[in-house]
């Protein structure tokens, strides 16, 4: 089903970031190499994918679904890899969401053949390149979303132009006053979908919204907002049946980013409609490595409500330690350009002596500032200096997304940090 064989035969050559390598090597050759990241075995810095982690969060969330009778279309715009995409469909992912057509197009390739697009379709030249995958793959399912009586219109031109010889599925968006796309209104969202239904070309499949944007510092007012939101959802869902504009046996509705997807899960299971079968879909993407940061404390919480062992992180950055100019202060090789940043700096898990062992790192260290390629590492005067130049030192991240985009190939590695393949990424 996949095409990941292409990715395992491509020849990697030296200057690929992370990489050892002097010569050309090819891809599937890596785990052979016996490199453990611990050792400095790798070029540094590098990111490493923790593959025990990444296994539970994939059964840990399968198994949610499954407790609460949902689908999942995780969000792959967090990793853009190949390889994680199919892991996330062999591990019961119903579809793929994405941002791009450029990444509706990468994850085409690659094999995955139900997308939603949770974005608008609107350049002329995106919304052909998805009408070209639709038809030259009868089995490519694929949903864009609209929020504008301008947007549909749009589409609708095109779709005609085009020929396509069946219709182009589209999700009503429902938004939230000063937020991102999606109509303001209940009004606007039933103006939209009837433009759809009557449309040519069209066909509406269903309601969809994003209540991740609400985090403020009243996490339980957040919750509130969040419950709210969703009830609209189910609301429009039920206002929209009631007219009988939906086009196909199938109706999906979808919300759900990474902080309240059991609240969707909560809203949304049991919801039926008359004549039609309702498909509830969550589009959680960070679940699959969460981190050390801002996800872990949401995920933190969500696991509070819902029991257990919640979501562990998965991804981490390794560097080694360039300079100690000053007491308190060392510098790290490693940046903006390679770690997150928009959502809290890095956080300092672990320090390595390379053949030697374990350190401790000074108490109450922590990254202070980044640079394009540096990072300051700082601890409390007294806090005791163990680093030297040439130690490791391990970071966990916050927002994988916009860690994931700094490196085209990461390395998964067990618990002893000994790699095992590469995974390849498409930014």
């Amino acid at each position: 089903m996949y095409a990941l064989p292409e990715l395992d035969e491509q020849v990697l050559l030296p200057g690929v970031k992370g990489l050892p390598i002097v010569e050309p090597l090819r891809q599937h050759m890596i785990g052979a190499q016996h490199w453990n990241v611990l050792a400095a075995d790798t070029s540094l810095p590098v990111a490493v994918l923790k593959a025990s982690a990444l296994q539970h969060n994939l059964a840990w969330m399968r198994r949610f679904c499954e407790r609460h009778k949902v689908l999942l279309a995780p969000h792959g715009k967090t990793t853009m890899s190949p390889q994680l995409f199919a892991a996330q469909i062999d591990n019961g992912a119903w579809g793929i969401t994405l941002a791009t057509v450029q990444q509706v197009q990468v994850a085409a390739r690659f094999g995955v053949r139900r997308v939603i697009l949770a974005n608008q379709l609107v350049a002329p030249a995106d919304i052909r390149a998805v009408l070209h995958l639709m038809q030259e793959d009868p089995n490519f399912e694929f949903f864009a979303l609209a929020d504008s009586l301008q947007g549909v219109a749009r589409l609708a031109r095109a779709v005609q132009a085009f020929g396509l010889e069946r219709p182009l599925p589209l999700l009503v968006e429902l938004g939230m006053k000063g937020k991102r796309a999606g109509c303001r209104a209940p009004e606007q969202v039933m103006e939209v979908a009837r433009a759809i239904a009557a449309a040519l070309g069209l066909q509406l499949a269903g309601i969809e919204g994003y209540e991740g944007l609400v985090v403020t510092d009243n996490r339980v007012a957040d919750v509130d907002v969040v419950n709210g939101f969703l009830r609209s959802m189910a609301d429009m869902l039920k206002a929209v049946a009631a007219e009988d504009l939906f086009g196909g046996e199938q109706v999906i509705i979808s919300a759900g980013g990474s902080a309240y997807f059991d609240r969707v899960a909560r809203e949304f299971a049991g919801l039926a409609l008359r004549g039609r079968k309702v498909l509830p879909v969550m589009r959680s993407g960070c679940y699959l490595t969460n981190d050390h940061g801002y996800y872990g404390g949401l995920t933190g919480e969500l696991a509070g409500r819902e029991g257990g062992e919640g979501l562990r992180p998965a991804l981490e950055v390794w560097s080694t330690v360039l300079s100690l100019p000053e007491p308190g202060l060392a510098i790290l090789a490693m940046g903006k350009r390679d770690a997150s940043h928009d959502l809290g700096l890095p956080l300092p898990i672990a320090a390595q002596r390379p053949g030697t062992g374990k350190l401790e790192l000074p108490e109450g260290a922590a990254i202070v500032k980044m640079n394009d390629q540096h990072a300051y590492l700082r601890w409390p005067e007294g806090a005791g200096a163990a680093l030297q130049v040439g130690d490791l030192v391990g970071c966990g991240i916050s927002h994988p997304c916009t860690t994931f985009d700094k490196w085209p190939v990461l390395l998964l590695v067990d618990d002893t940090y000994q790699v095992l393949q590469a995974i390849n990424t498409f930014f």
